[in-house]
């Protein structure tokens, strides 16, 4: 039995976005290494890659996922062309047989929503095989066009779903949702932010009728 077996937990996600360790060392902004793991792409993208053979060894692919920011700034960890790296590191993920690869989408720049041509098109069209997962300030609507264009094969609600402990059903119902407080984000509280939102009123599809 793994260690993730034993701890219970069914699989890993690697982190390799948003500025942390293994986006240090990917995106050439920041990673300004002189050795094996700096300089070209093929050195920048060593240090993930290496990550997923070992972890890959330990549990299995199937139980593995990475996700990735592309097009993030977080922490000065940025990238000159993002698209050519992140195709690259794709095809290069490719051959692990990973249970799945998430991607954030380029409409959010750290803590912000921004306007932006740029897409995660290139990125998904070069994982030719296993489950795509999109994430990046998606609503209901926008979530099943992109599964039905075929542009993710799963979409991921993070905000939401800290200010909607029932957004699944809210999404069922076309219900509204409760706006997430982004000052709270990452607070000390433990209450205040996470576990205060307040579910769908059991009435509250009598009370839609009785409105309209």
């Amino acid at each position: 039995m793994s260690t993730g077996e034993f701890a219970g937990f069914d699989g890993v996600e690697l982190h390799g976005a948003h500025g942390y360790l293994i986006d240090q060392f990917t995106k050439d902004g920041i990673n300004d290494r002189t050795d094996e793991y700096g300089g070209s792409l093929e050195n920048r993208c060593r240090f993930l890659l290496e990550i997923v053979a070992a972890v890959a060894k330990e549990i299995g692919a199937h139980r593995l996922g990475v996700r990735l920011s592309p097009f993030s700034h977080y922490a000065d960890a940025f990238d000159s062309d993002p698209v050519t790296h992140f195709t690259y590191l794709i095809q290069a993920l490719q051959p692990f047989n990973l249970l799945y690869v998430h991607c954030v989408e380029p409409r959010v720049k750290g803590n912000t929503d921004i306007e932006t041509n740029e897409s995660l098109e290139p990125i998904r069209k070069a994982w030719k095989h296993g489950t795509f997962i999109a994430a990046g300030g998606y609503s209901r609507d926008e979530a099943n066009e992109a599964i039905k264009t075929g542009r993710a094969d799963l979409i991921v609600f993070g905000r939401f779903f800290v200010s909607n402990p029932d957004l699944p059903l809210r999404f069922k119902l076309h219900a509204p949702l409760n706006h997430y407080d982004r000052s709270t984000f990452y607070t000390q509280d433990p209450v205040i932010g996470y576990t205060d939102y307040p579910f769908l009123s059991e009435d509250w599809e009598e009370e839609k009728e009785d409105k309209n």
